[in-house]
Order: structure tokens, then sequence, then C-alpha cells
């Protein structure tokens, strides 16, 4: 069997093995691939993996020797599934390794716009403290989430743990789900869109992207919410409508926005939220833990394994 990744630093860095995977069969690892080089990279293979190159219809095509599209994440979006079942390819993907991670920084982000502790200490650094008055200072306001109400769009795995965490910190929970109210664990209400938006002091994004959710957050839906509100968005860039966002962010109708996704990735200089303020921007790191690349490579192998083997594992 013939190996290629035509994405590999991303998930791997360098800092994990393929070793495993190189037991299976004659591996070749790019870092990255572009759209031009996909088709001559992957002419002779029988398993390609793939990040975020796309593996399109008019690709396939090019590749009659290819048995097996190993997406290295959750969403496989970048492989045409019509097509590949069409050609009895076989494709999997890697569900739910990231989810502990993606849940962390929703409250990095959140407790970033609450107690501004880089903002302090950036400020110490300087002098400010020592040279203070007081024996404290502060120039930011300071939020307590307990008692404030987290509203979450979509109650998958990542949102229920969210959910979880909300709780926690003694905050009140809504949710926009498919689930039945009845089903809902204790502690979490159920919502329509307008009532968590115009209710919710926080606001989380954990949905799929449709084309019903694609920009749910926009000009209209955007102003349902209370100005001082906090919209977090660790799900998928297009649930937003970056230039309204943008636009609120300037006019003082929202508080923050923090953001791990964007529409456009890596995004152009001239992005408008890259220059908004109260916008809070991480780079697609969310589910980049070191524990989480791990149990990601860890089932990405192990579904070409399975494959090899015969049988067939987190198939999409």
């Amino acid at each position: 069997m013939k190996i290629v990744i035509l994405d590999g630093y991303g998930a791997n860095p360098g800092d994990l093995s393929w070793q495993e995977l190189e037991e299976l069969g004659t591996v070749t690892v790019y870092d990255r691939t572009q759209a031009s080089e996909t088709v001559a990279r992957a002419a002779d293979a029988d398993i390609l993996l793939t990040n975020k190159v796309v593996i399109g219809r008019n690709e396939m095509a090019q590749l009659p020797q290819l048995k097996y599209i190993g997406v290295l994440a959750t969403g496989y979006n970048v492989v045409d599934i019509d097509a590949a079942h069409e050609r009895g390819i076989v494709v999997t993907n890697v569900p739910a390794y990231s989810t502990e991670s993606v849940v962390q920084m929703v409250f990095a982000h959140l407790l970033t716009v609450t107690n501004r502790t880089e903002h302090y200490t950036i400020q110490n650094r300087a002098g400010r403290w020592s040279n203070n008055p007081d024996f404290c200072y502060w120039d930011t306001p300071l939020t307590e989430l307990s008692g404030k109400t987290f509203g979450i769009v979509g109650l998958g795995n990542i949102g229920w743990r969210v959910a979880q965490i909300a709780l926690a910190f003694g905050m009140k929970v809504k949710a926009l789900t498919s689930k039945q109210a009845g089903a809902l664990p204790e502690g979490i209400a159920k919502a329509d869109l307008h009532e968590l938006l115009s209710t919710s002091d926080v606001v989380s994004l954990h949905c799929p992207l449709t084309d019903n959710t694609r920009h749910l957050l926009n000009g209209e839906t955007i102003g349902w919410m209370q100005p001082s509100a906090i919209l977090i968005n660790t799900g998928r860039g297009p649930l937003v409508d970056d230039d309204a966002l943008a636009e609120a962010l300037t006019a003082g109708r929202l508080r923050a926005y923090c953001a791990d996704v964007m529409t456009e990735e890596p995004p152009k200089e001239s992005h408008p939220l890259l220059h908004a303020p109260n916008a809070y921007l991480t780079p697609h790191v969310a589910w980049a833990t070191a524990e989480a690349r791990v149990r990601l490579l860890q089932v990405a192998i192990g579904n070409v394994r399975a494959f090899v083997n015969g049988t067939h594992r987190n198939v999409v």
C-alpha cells in the first residue's frame, strides 16, 4: 500500500511520529500541498490522508488507484463524499478527538474578556503596579460569571461539555438544540434563537455549518443580542457574518467577539475583524493541544489499519 499524507504539518509539525502508519505501507509525508500539486502528489496513492487539502470529484477522476481517503479532522467537507461513494472510495474522519481541548479554549476566551489577565500582566511588566499609589488598580470591567446566562447554539459533544462547565461556574444555561426539552439534563433550558440571543450574557456557537446556519449571526440577529454580551465562536468561521460583526463591535453594540475560526484562514491582513475593537482571535488552535493531536493520530492511523485489515472504522 502506498500512503500519501498531503498536509501533515498541521497535525504533526515534528513532535509526534508517523511510525505506526509506516508499518502499514510506504508513507510519503508532505508538510503542505497546494491545490495545483494534489493530483501529481497523489498519483500512485492507494491511501490519502488530508486535513485541509480538497479532494473533489475532479481530483478523484484523475486518481484511479485511490481506494481510501482519511480526513485528519472531524469535519470532512474537504472531500466530495458523493463522488467518493460513486467510486467505491472509503472516506473516514476522526470524531470527538478534540472535545476537551476545544471546550477549554471556549473558557480561555471567556475568561480573557471577563478577567483580562494578559492585559494586566503586560501593564505590570511595564511598571504600572509598581508605581501605583494604591495596593490595587483596574482599568477594565471585571465580571463575575456566576448568575449570568450562557447560551449554547448546538448541544452535541462539545456543546454539552461547555454546558457542564458553565453550570459549574454557577451560570444559567440555555440551548438552541434539536433535542426535546424533556430530554435535556437538569439545568439546561431549551430556547429558540431569538430568546437565546436576546437573554444571554454569553453565546457560544457549536452547531455544524450548513446552508441553514451559514451567517446565523448576521446584522439582524446580532442586533437581538445585548450590548454587554460576549459572542464566542470555536465552531466554524462562516457561522457569523464577519462584516456585520466588525460593524457591531466598532459601534459598541457587542461587548466582545472571541473566535478561534475565521471564514477565510488565514485571513487577509485587511480583514475587518483583525482591526475591530474587542475582537479576540486565536489562529484555529483550539484543537491543537498535544493531547488532542496524539488522539487524532492514534484514531486516524487506527482507521487506516482497520481498512488495510479489511474492516471499516469511522466511515462517513
